[in-house]
C-alpha cells in the first residue's frame, strides 16, 4: 500500500529520535498492508527504519538463546537445523542445544503464518509481538517458552518483562510512545522442557484459531500457555502434572467469557470449547513417557462440528 503521509525515513535504532506521528520500522509486512492510518487517529509522518541495524537475528549460549526484534521468520525457522548441524561441535552452546526439546515449537509455530516466502523473508519476530494481534505465533512461541522481553526506551531507559505481559489485548501491548522492542530471550530452563503443540483453525490455510502450548520440565513441574483463543496470551503452572477436572477447573477461573476472541476466525464459545479439548490432549500426551508416540496430530483441521460455530460463520459470509 503507498504511504501518501510519509514526509521521511530515517534510518535509526535510538528511541530518542521518535516524535509523535512515527512508527518504528522493520520487516513492514503489516505496516504496508494497512496503512499509515490504521495504528491510530492520526497518520503517520515518519518511519523510524531498523533495517540498517545490525543486530544479530539469533544468539545462541548455554543460557538459552536470544532473538533479535528484527530476526525474520526465514532466520528462525532456519534454527533447529543450524543447531543440528553444528552440535557435533565444541561449543558449550552446541552441546546443551541437543537437550533443548523446546526447539521443536519453533517450526510449528513459523509454519502458523500461513505466508508466502515473501512474508517469511520479511516479517519479524519483534513485528509480529508489537502488532499483537491474538493469533500471532510468535507472541504463542515466546510466551510458551517464557520469553522475556527487552525494551529500549527515549531517556536511555532499558526495561525487561515477560511476553506473556508484553500483549495486553488485542491489537495492544505495553509498549510506551516512543519505546522500541530490542529482543527476546528463551531460557534453557524452558528450552530444556518437554513441549507439546496444538494448533486450530476454521480452514485449512486459516489464520490461528486456538494455539496452545505445554512444557513439563524435569522436575515435573507442568505449563500451559494459551493464544489465539484469546485476547491476550494467558498461562497456567502447576507444581505437578494435574489431573483433567483440575486442569478444566483452573481453565474456567483464569479464562473468563469475556477474554476469549471473538471475529470471523472463531465464536468465543467455540474456542473456549476447543482451549479445553486441546488442553486436555497435551495433558494427555505429556503424562506419557518421553518418546512415547503421540494419540494425536498436532495440528487440528477441519475442527469437529458443534451447535453455534456453522451459523456464526453463515452469517459471516464465510
Amino acid at each position: 500500500m503507498d504511504m501518501n503521509t510519509i514526509e521521511a525515513v530515517v534510518r535509526t535504532t535510538d528511541p530518542a529520535d521518535w516524535r509523535e506521528g512515527d512508527a518504528w520500522l522493520a520487516g513492514g509486512t503489516v505496516l504496508f498492508s494497512y496503512g499509515s492510518t490504521a495504528f491510530g487517529p492520526e497518520p503517520l509522518r515518519r518511519l523510524l527504519d531498523l533495517g540498517s541495524a545490525g543486530w544479530q537475528p539469533v544468539a545462541v549460549t548455554a543460557a538459552g538463546i536470544e532473538l533479535a526484534a528484527t530476526c525474520t521468520v526465514a532466520e528462525l525457522y532456519a534454527l533447529p537445523e543450524k543447531l543440528a548441524e553444528e552440535a557435533s561441535g565444541t561449543a558449550d552452546w552446541a552441546v546443551n542445544a541437543q537437550d533443548w526439546p523446546g526447539l521443536d515449537l519453533i517450526r510449528p509455530c513459523c509454519d502458523s503464518f500461513v505466508a508466502s516466502f515473501k512474508v517469511w523473508n520479511m516479517s519479524t519476530v519483534g513485528g509480529n509481538l508489537c502488532t499483537s494481534l491474538p493469533a500471532g505465533p510468535m507472541i504463542s512461541l515466546c510466551a510458551g517458552l517464557d520469553g522475556m522481553a527487552t525494551v529500549l526506551g527515549p531517556a536511555g531507559s532499558r526495561r525487561e518483562l515477560p511476553v506473556a505481559d508484553f500483549i495486553t489485548g488485542d491489537g495492544q501491548n505495553a509498549l510506551a510512545p516512543g519505546e522500541l522492542l530490542r529482543s527476546v530471550s528463551l531460557p534453557a530452563s524452558a528450552l530444556s522442557s518437554r513441549v507439546a503443540f496444538r494448533r486450530l483453525s476454521l480452514s485449512n490455510l486459516g489464520r490461528s484459531g486456538v494455539l496452545l502450548i505445554g512444557r513439563l520440565d524435569g522436575g515435573g513441574r507442568f505449563m500451559l500457555t494459551v493464544t489465539a483463543a484469546t485476547k491476550r496470551p494467558v498461562q497456567l503452572r502447576f507444581a505437578s502434572l494435574p489431573d483433567a477436572p483440575e486442569l478444566a477447573d483452573e481453565l474456567a477461573a483464569a479464562i473468563p467469557a469475556g477474554l476469549y476472541h471473538d471475529d470471523i476466525h472463531g465464536l468465543p464459545a467455540w474456542r473456549r470449547d476447543m482451549t479445553h479439548r486441546l488442553a486436555e490432549e497435551i495433558r494427555t500426551e505429556l503424562g506419557m513417557p518421553a518418546g512415547a508416540p503421540a494419540a494425536v496430530s498436532g495440528d487440528f483441521w477441519p475442527p469437529q462440528p458443534t451447535q453455534t460455530q456453522p451459523t456464526r460463520q453463515t452469517k459471516r459470509g464465510a
